[in-house]
């Protein structure tokens, strides 16, 4: 079947796009394939059996590509996607956060805390404060700093590398916000 509109809906109802009455196992409204820019989802639609996708069950919407194989009760659909069509690069997989020592997560939990000041332009901890915090001595914090400059890969040529790094961690998930909140 080509599919011709933005949205088709299938299941045993005749009122379906993809009629399926030939499977007990299929719902009257079993799941819709829509159309977004050039790509296309499914959803199902709350069917009683489910709908999968590559032998996975479906929660909430999931982007097709070519060769997805689509079960709807006990009836096996491929989806085989438009070929002329150049969907772009794959999404990146964001780096994940190194393994850290227990010292270290206190380290970078302590360098990102000012975040909650709800400052705009907030500076992250100094060395100073950073020591304080922990009850440690400054040079503490560097040594750790520097591991830590090492282990998220911030070079010597990276100028405000506590900057960096606090930004590093929070977007490769070593400091999550809500954490800092409840510390």
């Amino acid at each position: 079947m080509v599919l011709a509109d933005d949205r088709l809906t299938v299941g045993s109802g005749p009122h379906n796009d993809l009629v399926l009455d030939f499977d007990s196992t299929v719902s009257r409204l079993h799941a819709v394939i829509e159309r977004f820019g050039q790509a296309w989802c499914l959803r199902d639609l709350a069917s009683r059996n489910g709908t999968t996708v590559n032998g996975e069950r479906l929660a909430g919407e999931r982007p097709l590509h070519p060769g997805d194989e689509i079960r709807v009760g006990r009836t096996r659909l491929v989806f085989r996607g438009d070929p002329a069509v150049d969907i772009g690069a794959p999404t990146a997989v964001p780096q994940p956060a190194p393994i850290l020592t227990r010292r270290e997560q206190d380290v970078l939990d302590a360098l990102c805390r000012p975040v909650l000041r709800g400052d705009v332009f907030t500076e992250p901890a100094s060395i100073k404060e950073m020591a304080a915090a922990l009850v440690v001595t400054e040079a503490a914090v560097k040594q750790h700093l520097v591991r830590l400059y090492d282990k998220f890969g911030l070079c010597d040529e990276v100028t405000r590398r506590r900057v960096a790094l606090a930004n590093a961690a929070v977007r490769r998930g070593a400091v999550a916000l809500p954490e800092l909140r409840n510390g």
